[in-house]
């Protein structure tokens, strides 16, 4: 049963700012940066990881107080975008601005055609390399930013979903949750999606998984590595919130709270899900989802009903 005791402290219901309770588990040790770490700046920043220049772009929130603990979130772009398309489409700054959090932003390294190492035809070394490269990122922000370790997360949108969804399982003692915008893994037999299939997360990580629907298809069908993706957490036991819109592999057609940021909601996704949440735990099973959560979301795979209306198009439309 769940602990509600846990999730409700008072009339409050718990997120990554409360202290962990007596006796939760704690996330493993940060990874250790074996050279010294660059002096990082709001921008963009380059390390060396795996013997190779990598960059990614830090977004750091305004009038930041030292003793504030930040969440971190990764966030991996898509095929035909760069750092710079996610940060600007995201509004990013202004969401860490408002939401409190620090955003690490990769670059795709150049040598893989599908940007990020999610497929069949990818080698084990070079998804080696780039969970190197996330450890290698986390571990020199953590060194020169006060990091709340219980609260890091992962966010990726097509086939930066596709990644996150390798990325998160992998990572599952170190990550709080993650987030498949259009992404999904593959599944023995599923010969028209030659993706990855999910690996078994060792930490229940709680995650959100959205896509456009029976027509969100890129040269992969996200409709299928999503329910793929829900079907691996389902069967493992994860928390899962579903968001299906209806405008097919294009931005997603969010409707924020005024005066809040674009995709506010999926950020607070990862703020609300602290690492020491109990396994299948999640304080939305209290509350139901927060104010400005889409219509077109639900708690567990096959909650969510399609949404209806017009769509706008945008960066993802024409797929790239």
């Amino acid at each position: 049963a769940m602990n509600v005791e846990l999730l409700i402290r008072g009339a409050r219901v718990v997120t990554c700012a409360d202290e962990p309770p007596h006796g939760a588990e704690s996330p493993d040790p940060l990874p250790t940066y074996t050279l010294d770490c660059p002096r990082l700046v709001p921008g963009r920043n380059t390390i060396t990881s795996t013997g190779a220049a990598r960059e990614f772009l830090l977004v750091v929130p305004d009038a930041l107080d030292p003793t504030e603990a930040l969440p971190v979130l990764f966030l991996w772009h898509w095929l035909g975008g760069e750092a710079e398309n996610f940060v600007e489409t995201g509004e990013v700054q202004v969401a860490a601005d408002a939401q409190r959090f620090l955003a690490v932003v990769p670059e795709a390294k150049g040598d893989l055609p599908m940007k990020w190492p999610f497929g069949l035809w990818d080698v084990e070394g070079r998804v080696n390399e780039e969970v190197r490269f996330f450890d290698d990122m986390l571990a020199c922000v953590a060194e020169q930013f006060p990091v709340n370790r219980s609260c890091v997360s992962t966010v990726g949108v097509s086939a930066g979903g596709l990644w996150v969804s390798q990325l998160g399982p992998r990572r599952s003692r170190i990550l709080s949750s993650f987030l498949s915008l259009s992404g999904g893994v593959g599944q023995d037999g599923d010969w028209l999606n030659p993706i990855r299939t999910w690996v078994g997360a060792e930490h229940h990580l709680p995650a959100l998984v959205l896509w456009g629907g029976p027509t969100d298809f890129c040269g992969i069908g996200f409709d299928a590595t999503s329910r793929h993706l829900e079907d691996g957490l389902t069967a493992d036991g994860h928390f899962l919130v579903e968001c299906i819109h209806n405008c097919s592999h294009a931005e997603p057609p969010f409707d924020p709270v005024p005066g809040t940021s674009t995709y506010s909601f999926l950020w607070r996704f990862a703020l609300d899900h602290p690492f020491w949440l109990r396994d299948g735990e999640s304080p939305y099973q209290v509350t139901g989802l927060p104010a400005g959560a889409p219509e077109w979301c639900g708690l567990g795979a096959g909650s969510a009903t399609i949404r209806v209306g017009d769509c706008a198009g945008g960066i993802l439309g024409s797929c790239m």
